[in-house]
């Protein structure tokens, strides 16, 4: 394994260094490093709000310490219960109840007898130049694909909401690629100013025009989980990386409830499913309510044990017949030239049935409990990328699920790193 390691990082830090060194991107690069200084030695800096505006919401304690935990996971998805406008079936509150506690002990009580050593720096530690590189080639990866993906349907589907629907995803899946490779570059200009390279208003530039040119990229294809990922990531990089003040988490936290109403009610009225006269609230809320009539149903078809017992987790698979929100429209309606969202918990109960809630609501808290556990204790840069990026995923995957395959790559390359280092922690002196 660790031979392929060497080997890949080695090929793509070459890749890497010949674009650095390229006319145009050394053009790039001169231009970005003379807006930032601009920036950073800007008058008008010293007139944005200080680290102690709104103190009140700086002082509370939960928000200073909890807020980015994996139970958040559990709030936003109460939060999303509520938003429906109608009641769910007793058994789906059954089904909903274990979920919660199984997350709960994943997350909270797992960790409490893993990794309780203490150790001066940590068990596994990565390359900064390996990883700006991966994270480097990722991007450039998405923007290519970005470009085949415009010219492929003849515009720009933010500007034409009818095209959206002839993307090919063979060539989207790629552009999402943006959203790891940001996530790692964020990390590594983290590392930087931990170790003094640069200064935290560097940093925090360098956070705001990675969000600013992948969130242009994504939203230009219309598509908002994707845009809201990017979003929550730097937030929380820059929360645990010390680049953010709690107002300025709490001002990203609603710019990102907005941009899921606002781009929500935009899409819309453009295709004619609500008026301009419709309360831009309505549109979550239907969204939320049609979502758990999904989940209801996939809840009644899987029963205790689970109706296609991981036929749909294996249809994330690229070149399978369905795609597994193609799978629940099927399942629910037998319509497969849809896309339906079955919740973080609607590929579980349907592929296994609330056995299979309870096991994988349980593994997905302990992910989370102890990449949080390993975060806050070495508080390395790759560490708060990594869990910002599974939380991110988890987050979002109330509503959607966690079915893309890029998605289950990153949970079970979080997984991997994380057994890992418990192992080598077991056995370390």
């Amino acid at each position: 394994m660790s031979y392929i390691y060497t080997k890949l990082t080695h090929i793509i830090n070459r890749i890497s260094d010949e674009f650095h060194r390229s006319l145009i991107f050394r053009v790039i690069f001169s231009i970005l490093s003379f807006i930032e200084n601009q920036w950073v030695n800007s008058y008008f800096k010293k007139l944005y709000p200080g680290e102690n505006f709104l103190g009140f919401v700086k002082k509370n304690k939960i928000l200073n310490t909890y807020i980015f935990s994996p139970l958040i996971v559990l709030v936003i998805f109460a939060a999303f219960l509520l938003l429906s406008l109608t009641p769910v079936s007793d058994s789906l509150v059954m089904t909903i109840i274990i979920a919660f506690i199984a997350f709960f002990i994943g997350a909270v009580i797992v960790p409490k007898f893993l990794l309780n050593k203490e150790f001066e720096k940590p068990l596994i530690d990565f390359n900064e130049k390996d990883i700006y590189s991966i994270g480097f080639c990722l991007i450039l990866v998405a923007i290519v694909f970005f470009f085949i993906s415009v010219a492929s349907v003849g515009g720009i589907p933010i500007l034409q909401p009818s095209i959206r629907y002839l993307l090919i995803p063979a060539f989207t899946m790629p552009v999402f690629l943006i959203i790891p490779g940001v996530c790692i570059l964020a990390g590594v200009y983290l590392k930087y100013y931990q170790d003094g390279k640069i200064t935290r208003s560097q940093a925090r530039f360098r956070l705001l025009l990675l969000t600013a040119i992948s969130c242009g990229f994504l939203l230009a294809l219309g598509y908002r989980t994707p845009l809201l990922a990017v979003l929550l990531i730097m937030i929380i990089i820059g929360y645990y990386g010390n680049l953010l003040s709690m107002w300025e988490v709490v001002a990203g936290a609603i710019l990102g409830v907005c941009a899921i109403i606002g781009i929500g009610y935009f899409r819309s009225v453009e295709e004619y499913t609500v008026t301009t006269a419709t309360n831009p609230f309505y549109t979550l809320q239907s969204r939320a309510d049609f979502t758990l009539h999904v989940l209801d149903h996939l809840n009644l078809i899987g029963g205790l044990t689970g109706a296609t017992h991981g036929e749909m987790l294996a249809s994330s698979i690229p070149g399978s017949e369905l795609g597994p929100r193609m799978l629940v429209g099927k399942l629910i309606a037998w319509r497969t030239e849809v896309t339906v969202t079955p919740t973080l918990i609607g590929q579980m109960v349907a592929d296994f049935g609330k056995i299979g809630v309870a096991i994988e609501m349980l593994i997905l808290g302990s992910t989370l409990g102890i990449g949080f556990k390993i975060m806050r204790k070495t508080k390395n840069y790759f560490y708060i990328s990594l869990y910002s990026l599974v939380l991110t995923y988890t987050i979002l995957g109330v509503e959607t699920g966690i079915l893309d395959i890029q998605v289950l790559v990153y949970f079970i390359a979080a997984i991997f790193i994380y057994l890992v280092y418990i192992f080598r922690a077991h056995y370390a002196k």
